[in-house]
C-alpha cells in the first residue's frame, strides 16, 4: 500500500472550509484577542489546501467581518481604559488640597495618559492682568529655557487656545503657519525639541485661566479620541484648581479666626497653657526639629512617657491590642482616646494615616487633650515632611542615574557634585545590577531599591520597565546576590538579576549597564527566573553576550533566510528547526511539540534544507545553527507565537 501523500501545513483534520470551521478559527482569534496578522492564518492555510475561490471569498468575508469585530472591541477597551483613567484621576485630584500638588498631578496624568514626551500647563498672569499666560508646571521638560516661558495673548499655539478658548493640535509646530511664532516662543520649543504639540484651554465660570499641554519629540498626529482625552482632564483640572484655590482661602480663614480665638481666650489658663505647647510645638519646626526633639517637648508639657509610632508601610507598628484599638477610634474622630494606662492620639494627613502619638502615666483634662492632638498634628506635619524628602532623595537619585547613564560626558563635573550630595563617589567602583520581579507592585520593589541605594551610597531607578541599581563595590556577582536578596526579601517574591562591573569611571556605566541587562535577558530566555548572573556566569553565552559582539550578525548570516521566509510567508521554519534539533533528530517527537502530523515537519526540513543549504545536518554546521537558534532566541526575547515562529 503506498504512503499517504504529504498534508497541508497547519491543523490536521480540520480544514478552514469545514462547515463552521472558518467561523470557530475566527472566533478563537478574538477570543485570545491574537494579533490582526494572524487573521490571514486561515486564508493561507486555505489556499494551500487548494480550496475554491467561493470558499476562500467567504474565507475573506468572515476575516473581514472578525477584524472589524476586534476593532470595535479594541476602541471599547480603550474607551474603557481611559474612562477608567479619568475617573481615577478626578479622585486623585478631590483628594489634594497643595495647589502645587494638584497642577503637578495634572501634567504628570497627561503624560500618562496620552504617552507624551511632555506635558505642561500654563496659568494666566493674574498680577499683570494683561493676558499673558506663564509656564507653571512641567513633566518630562529638560530645558530651562521652555520652563521660564510667557505667552501673550493669540502668541505661539498656547496663546492662541488662551485667546480663543478653542483646542488646537499641530503634528509639527515649526511648520505649521496657523499660528504666530515670535523669537521667544520658538527658541524655547526649539530648545525643548518639540514637534508635535496639542494644547486645550482650562476654563472656569466661562473665563480662560490656563492651558493644558501634551507634546512630543518628533512628529505625531493626535487623534480627535486624544483631543477630547485630555479637554476631559483639563474639565476635571479646572475644577481641581478651583478646589484648591478655595481651599488656601478657607485654610487661611481658619487660621485667622484661630489667632481670634486665641486672643479672646488669652486669660483662660488653660488655653494659655495649650497656646504656650503650641508655640514650643512650632519653634521646634521652623528650627528643624525632628521626631524626637517633639516627643521630648510634649512629655515636659504633660508629663509621663511620651512615644511616637510611624504608623505607615515601613514604620513599627503598636503592639498592644488596646492601644492599636485606642489608635483606630483616633483615626475615626480625629481626637484624643483613652487607652486604658494613657492616651493615643492619631496623626493624620489627608484622611491618611501617618503615626501615632502614645502618651502613658498621666491623666489629662481636656484642655490638655488638646494639646496632646496638636502634637499630633505636628507629628504628622514632621511625617510627612519626612516622606516628601525621601521621595524628593529618590527623584534625585533616579534622575542622576538617568543622566550617568545618557550622557556622562555633558557635564561630569556636575555629575560628581550631585552624587557627592547623595554620598555616592561615582569615580570609585560600582557595580550596576539590572533586576525585575514580575510578580512584585512596582512601588514597592522602587522603594525597596531605593532605600538600599540610600543605605550603600549609590543610586537607584528604573529604566524600561527594569529595576536598576549601581552599587558601590568591587565584586559583581557578590553585590547582585545581596542586592537581590534584599530586593526580594522586602517584596516577597523572587528576583531575577543580571550584573555587571567594576565600573572605572564615568564613561563606563554606560557599557556596564548594557552588559547587566543583557544578562538579565538571558536569564529570563533561559528560564532561569529568580536567578543572580553576570556574564561570566552565563559561560559561552556571557562570551557572547558581553563586550562589543555582534550576536545580531551572527544571528542573520546563520539564520536570515529562515526569519525572513518565516515572516515573509508566516511560516514556522525557525521554530520547526529548534524543535527539531531540541527532539534530538527524531522527526516524531518533533512533530508532538509542534502539534503537527510529522509530514508536515518533513516538508518543512525540506524547505529549510533548500534556504540555507542540504548540508545543514553535518556536524559543524548543525552546531552553528543550534548555537545561532539559541542567541535568537535570546535576541527576540524566547517568545513564540501560536505559529511557534520567535517574537520580540
Amino acid at each position: 500500500m503506498p504512503p499517504a501523500a504529504p498534508g497541508p501545513i497547519g491543523r490536521p483534520g480540520g480544514p478552514a472550509g469545514a462547515p463552521g470551521g472558518a467561523e470557530a478559527q475566527f472566533l478563537r482569534l478574538l477570543l485570545r484577542d491574537a494579533p490582526a496578522v494572524e487573521y490571514e492564518r486561515p486564508l493561507v492555510e486555505s489556499r494551500a489546501r487548494g480550496a475554491s475561490p467561493a470558499e476562500l471569498a467567504v474565507l475573506e468575508d468572515t476575516k473581514v467581518l472578525a477584524l472589524r469585530v476586534r476593532t470595535v472591541l479594541s476602541d471599547r477597551r480603550r474607551r474603557e481604559s481611559e474612562l477608567t483613567a479619568l475617573f481615577e484621576t478626578a479622585n486623585d485630584l478631590a483628594g489634594m488640597r497643595d495647589l502645587d500638588q494638584v497642577l503637578r498631578a495634572i501634567v504628570d496624568r497627561a503624560r500618562n495618559l496620552l504617552g507624551t514626551d511632555t506635558a505642561y500647563l500654563t496659568l494666566r498672569d493674574t498680577v499683570r492682568e494683561n493676558g499673558d499666560t506663564v509656564m507653571r508646571v512641567t513633566s518630562g521638560s529638560v530645558s530651562a529655557r521652555f520652563q521660564q516661558l510667557r505667552l501673550g495673548p493669540g502668541e505661539g499655539l498656547g496663546g492662541l487656545v488662551a485667546q480663543t478658548a478653542l483646542p488646537y493640535v499641530t503634528a509639527n509646530y515649526f511648520t505649521d503657519t496657523r499660528f504666530q511664532h515670535t523669537a521667544a516662543i520658538d527658541a524655547g520649543v526649539l530648545d525643548e525639541g518639540l514637534v508635535a504639540i496639542l494644547g486645550v484651554p482650562l476654563q472656569l465660570n466661562g473665563r480662560v485661566i490656563g492651558v493644558l499641554f501634551a507634546a512630543n519629540r518628533r512628529e505625531r498626529p493626535f487623534s480627535h479620541a486624544e483631543v477630547a482625552l485630555l479637554g476631559s482632564l483639563a474639565t476635571h483640572a479646572s475644577i481641581a484648581i478651583d478646589s484648591a484655590n478655595l481651599i488656601e482661602g478657607t485654610r487661611a480663614a481658619l487660621e485667622e479666626l484661630n489667632a481670634v480665638n486665641q486672643r479672646l481666650t488669652e486669660h483662660s489658663g488653660a488655653v494659655e497653657r495649650a497656646a504656650e505647647a503650641h508655640d514650643r510645638l512650632t519653634d521646634l519646626v521652623l528650627r528643624g526639629g525632628g521626631v524626637e526633639e517633639v516627643e521630648a517637648a510634649v512629655s515636659a508639657v504633660l508629663g509621663g512617657a511620651v512615644t511616637v509610632h510611624d504608623t505607615s508601610a515601613h514604620g513599627a507598628r503598636p503592639a498592644d491590642p488596646a492601644v492599636a484599638e485606642a489608635l483606630r477610634a483616633s483615626q475615626a474622630s480625629g481626637r484624643a482616646v483613652r487607652t486604658g494606662s494613657g492616651w493615643a492620639a492619631a496623626a493624620m494627613a489627608g484622611g491618611e494615616p501617618l503615626g501615632a502619638v502614645l502618651l502613658e502615666g498621666v491623666d489629662l483634662d481636656p484642655a490638655d487633650q488638646r494639646i496632646l492632638e496638636r502634637a499630633a498634628m505636628v507629628i504628622a506635619l514632621l511625617l510627612v515632611m519626612r516622606r516628601s524628602a525621601g521621595e524628593a532623595e529618590n527623584r534625585v537619585r533616579g534622575d542622576l542615574l538617568d543622566a550617568v547613564l545618557d550622557d556622562p560626558a555633558r557635564d561630569p563635573d556636575g555629575l560628581r557634585r550631585r552624587a557627592g550630595r547623595l554620598g555616592a563617589d561615582l569615580d570609585a567602583e560600582h557595580v550596576v545590577v539590572v533586576a525585575e520581579a514580575p510578580g512584585a507592585r512596582p512601588g514597592r520593589l522602587r522603594s525597596a531599591a531605593m532605600h538600599l541605594a540610600e543605605t550603600s551610597g549609590g543610586l537607584a531607578g528604573t529604566r524600561a520597565g527594569a529595576t536598576v541599581l549601581v552599587l558601590p563595590g568591587p565584586r559583581p556577582a557578590e553585590t547582585a546576590r545581596k542586592a537581590a536578596a534584599a530586593l526580594a526579601a522586602a517584596v516577597n517574591t523572587e528576583v531575577t538579576a543580571g550584573a555587571s562591573g567594576p565600573t572605572a569611571g564615568l564613561a563606563t556605566f554606560a557599557a556596564r549597564f548594557a552588559e547587566a541587562r543583557r544578562c538579565l535577558r538571558a536569564l529570563v530566555a533561559l528560564g532561569r527566573t529568580g536567578e543572580v548572573a553576570t556574564s561570566d556566569d552565563l559561560g559561552f553565552l556571557g562570551l557572547l553576550l558581553g563586550g562589543d559582539r555582534d550576536v545580531a550578525g551572527y544571528v542573520d548570516a546563520t539564520l536570515g533566510p529562515l526569519v525572513d521566509y518565516d515572516a515573509r510567508r508566516g511560516t514556522a521554519l525557525v521554530q520547526t528547526l529548534r524543535a527539531y534539533f531540541d527532539s534530538g533528530g527524531s522527526l516524531a517527537r518533533a512533530k508532538d511539540v509542534l502539534h503537527v502530523h510529522v509530514n508536515t515537519v518533513a516538508q518543512r526540513l525540506e524547505r529549510v534544507g533548500r534556504l540555507i543549504g542540504p548540508d545543514w545536518q553535518e556536524p559543524a554546521r548543525a552546531l552553528e545553527l543550534q548555537l545561532a537558534l539559541r542567541l535568537h532566541a535570546l535576541l527576540t526575547g524566547g517568545v513564540t507565537d501560536d505559529e511557534g515562529a520567535a517574537r520580540p
